[in-house]
């Protein structure tokens, strides 16, 4: 695990903490509870399972967000049935558009078995209208939809999630904002990608890349180097 976060540490009780990551520190915290509570009700672990389409920058992001579930107390399982599962969506090509939905038609008959399964949908396909459309009309069973911009914030929205028991849809058009300092659990010892930038400024006629990542961001460098660091500190 980089980036463990001693959740023990957050105070819960005060006001939610508007900069990041404490804001989401607070919401991992926050569904910590509600997930340990479910976990003595039905005398089990709360199993994940996450799928990732597309590029390495979508395998890194997926490496984010099980960080965040596994911090809050879901295990992640390829065998038992998850009680969450997400899909890390790719839209390059048409392709991978029809795979997910393909996935989500099995999904359908899962959730029946049990309903209390949270399904939840993001990244770059996420981030067309279109898209988002087709699942709202098409596919109601879908409990979480978020984008490329705002996956940092998963513990937030699954907290709004379990709180009002509503589909929860947050898709960003745009984002200034890099949160860095989050939980990551990497899917190799070996080897890392680091990011560096996000996002793209040269709007090829035949790429989608700005339109689904966003305009170009950098990080700093004192965070890129630390990163590094702790990568080979740890083995990398």
């Amino acid at each position: 695990f980089m980036n463990e976060v001693n959740l023990d540490l957050v105070n819960i009780t005060g006001d939610v903490p508007l900069l990041e990551p404490a804001r989401q520190y607070y919401f991992m915290a926050k569904c910590r509870e509600i997930i340990s509570k479910k976990s003595e009700e039905l005398n089990r672990p709360l199993y994940c399972r996450i799928r990732t389409f597309g590029c390495q920058m979508n395998a890194r992001d997926s490496e984010k967000l099980t960080g965040i579930l596994e911090s809050i107390g879901y295990i992640e399982s390829d065998t038992e049935i998850p009680d969450f599962i997400l899909y890390n969506t790719c839209t390059v090509r048409e392709n991978a558009n029809l795979k997910v939905y393909g996935h989500l038609g099995n999904l359908k008959k899962l959730k029946n078995k049990n309903p209390e399964m949270i399904i939840s949908l993001c990244g770059c396909m996420m981030q067309e209208e279109t898209v988002v459309e087709k699942i709202k009309t098409s596919y109601r069973f879908v409990d979480l939809i978020f984008g490329t911009h705002n996956i940092f914030k998963l513990a937030e929205l699954l907290y709004e999630k379990f709180t009002t028991g509503k589909s929860v849809i947050e898709i960003l058009k745009d984002t200034t904002k890099i949160v860095e300092e989050l939980p990551i659990d990497r899917k190799y010892p070996f080897k890392s990608g680091v990011n560096i930038m996000f996002g793209c400024d040269n709007f090829c006629s035949y790429c989608i890349v700005p339109y689904v990542r966003g305009r170009e961001r950098s990080r700093k460098a004192d965070d890129i180097i630390n990163e590094i660091q702790n990568l080979v500190d740890d083995g990398v």
